[in-house]
């Protein structure tokens, strides 16, 4: 085996969005199936306060990493790619536990393998506008008649929605940390985001699952 070598993958304020962000959408999660009913923590009122405050702070970080993203060409990292998606799904659905190679090599200019980009553009295209879109309407639930929203909306059927996202939301953070153990060593991805630098093995040959 070829001796790995270092690469700096992330960026101060990528790795800055990325805490930030999870530590806000698992915060968010928590009020959020507070509000739900499924436990009792802050309270009702507090939750829903601290919720709203939440979604608020998300918003406005979103708002500075997209400009972030354009400014340095760094959403080109998200652009979906059919190169080796068979040969990933082979080495997550059977070579990742017989030791087998990884079939994706990163580099500072491809930071996410194909599943990665794939699951990053559903997050954003389909979870998030139904989390989002959902989660505003119902915030602004007192301004409907004045939009004439409450003619085709019920409150249960919006709040239906955004539980739905949120599960679906839950769903992608389990995945996403389980797959953070999943490098040389368990905590191997998760230093990398947290010191910017990953050891990088060399890349393995290309398969016929291109």
């Amino acid at each position: 085996m070829n001796a790995p070598s270092r690469i700096y993958l992330y960026k101060r304020y990528e790795r800055f969005w990325h805490w930030s962000q999870a530590a806000l959408v698992i915060f968010m999660l928590v009020t959020g199936f507070e509000i739900h009913g499924v436990y009792k923590n802050f309270g009702f009122q507090r939750a829903v306060e601290l919720h709203t405050l939440a979604a608020w702070s998300l918003l406005t970080l979103w708002a500075f990493t997209i400009f972030w993203q354009f400014t340095t060409g760094e959403w080109r990292q998200y652009i979906p790619t059919m190169n080796r998606v068979v040969a990933m799904v082979r080495y997550y659905a059977f070579g990742i536990f017989v030791g087998a190679p990884h079939p994706f090599h990163k580099t500072a200019s491809k930071k996410h393998n194909p599943l990665q980009r794939i699951a990053y553009v559903t997050l954003l295209a389909m979870v998030s506008p139904l989390i989002w879109g959902s989660g505003l309407i119902y915030l602004f639930y007192a301004y409907w008649s004045d939009f004439g929203l409450d003619r085709f909306l019920s409150l249960e059927g919006v709040a239906l929605a955004h539980t739905a996202g949120a599960f679906m939301m839950l769903t992608f953070v389990i995945v996403h940390v389980y797959l953070t153990t999943t490098g040389h060593t368990p905590f191997a991805h998760i230093k990398t985001m947290i010191t910017g630098w990953e050891d990088a093995e060399e890349e393995a040959p290309a398969t016929s699952g291109h």
